[in-house]
């Protein structure tokens, strides 16, 4: 499966918002079912206070400022205590999260973030595998860059996302045996190895030039006849 939709690749907030949109897609196409409690008290939360403001507006306007006064300042307090209960809901529980749901590996949550200009996806999930009340949630911090499975023209190729989040996250790799990569694996821990400062960079390509010159560094050269 690939998106047919383009997006401009140079806009980080496009690459994080289709991932985002193809991540519940794969994991409900593996039977996993989501759980929607954060989303429903969100919910509950701004549509309280909208209602709280749309009767106080209401009521004012049809009886009149002396017989709504009394209960104006209640409303208003409560309007700004709901609103700051979702803020709060928003920022420090769900804290970016994307999915939540459960299938008969485990359950899973999934919460992204981009750094500000870096086109890389970072992706904290917290998991526990089944028999979910016997086995404790474990967390665990994977990235890759979006280049790996967006083509150069704004495409989004869901075989390559699908492999990789097969081969990092297990309760997903064992609902999905066939996309689990060993490779993808193994990349990722490359990638975080070489995430380095410019002084270890540059150590590192030292290193490498110094290989050049040692005994048997050249035994690809094509000997002489």
């Amino acid at each position: 499966m690939s998106a047919t939709t383009k997006i401009a690749v140079h806009s980080l907030s496009d690459l994080k918002n289709t991932t985002d949109d193809a991540l519940p897609n794969y994991l409900h196409s593996l039977k996993f079912k989501q759980i929607y409690t954060q989303t429903d008290i969100r919910l509950a939360l701004g549509y309280t206070a909208v209602a709280i403001s749309g009767a106080l507006f209401y009521f004012d306007w049809k009886l009149g400022w002396d017989a709504t006064k009394a209960y104006t300042a209640p409303a208003v307090a409560a309007y700004f205590l709901l609103n700051g209960a979702f803020t709060y809901w928003i920022w420090f529980v769900e804290k970016g999260a994307v999915y939540e749901g459960e299938g008969k590996t485990g359950k899973i949550q999934v919460r992204s973030s981009t750094k500000k200009h870096i086109p890389i996806y970072e992706v904290d999930v917290t998991y526990t595998p089944a028999p979910t009340t016997s086995n404790p949630p474990q967390t665990i911090h994977i990235r890759a860059p979006f280049t790996r499975w967006f083509t150069s023209d704004g495409y989004f190729v869901a075989k390559p996302f699908q492999q990789w989040l097969a081969s990092e996250v297990p309760v997903i790799g064992a609902a999905d045996p066939n996309n689990v990569v060993e490779e993808i694996g193994r990349g990722s821990e490359s990638e975080s190895s070489f995430n380095v400062s410019g002084t270890n960079a540059i150590d590192i390509l030292q290193q490498l030039k110094a290989g050049g010159n040692q005994p048997g560094a050249g035994s690809g050269r094509r000997r002489k006849a």
